[in-house]
């Protein structure tokens, strides 16, 4: 049965960005992999085994410390049981909430969101 296996992203520090996903964010970093012939590196995060769910893959391409933000790419979801407390948490570790727990507009679900150390926009969905 066909599945979502990862979401690629691409990232201006690996180390910055595996501490921002593990340390930050709780996941777990799960394999990481340098690809010398190609000169980039493949990291992948998550909070479960890649058999069992979908997870991030971390691309850092030698040399290639930023990149623009287009506008087609929105944002990563992760549910919480608490979004508040989930932005409080995150905020101790060195995070960045960039909007604060709350309903969404025109809806009731409790939203938040965070940003990663490159700009991408992460939602947390409050689901107890």
């Amino acid at each position: 049965m066909p599945r979502i296996l990862h979401t690629m992203i691409r990232v201006g520090n690996l180390d910055r960005s595996i501490e921002f996903y593990t340390k930050v964010l709780g996941m777990r970093l799960l394999r990481r992999e340098d690809y010398p012939d190609g000169k980039f590196t493949l990291a992948f995060v998550g909070y479960q085994d890649e058999s069992e769910g979908a997870v991030i893959e971390l691309t850092y391409n030698w040399g290639v410390d930023h990149y623009e933000m287009g506008n087609a790419f929105g944002h990563i979801a992760i549910a919480v049981p608490d979004a508040k407390a989930a932005c409080d948490e995150i905020r101790a570790r060195g995070g960045k909430v960039i909007r604060e727990a709350g309903p969404m507009k025109h809806g009731t679900t409790v939203i938040a969101f965070v940003e990663d150390p490159d700009g991408y926009k992460i939602e947390l969905i409050e689901r107890p």
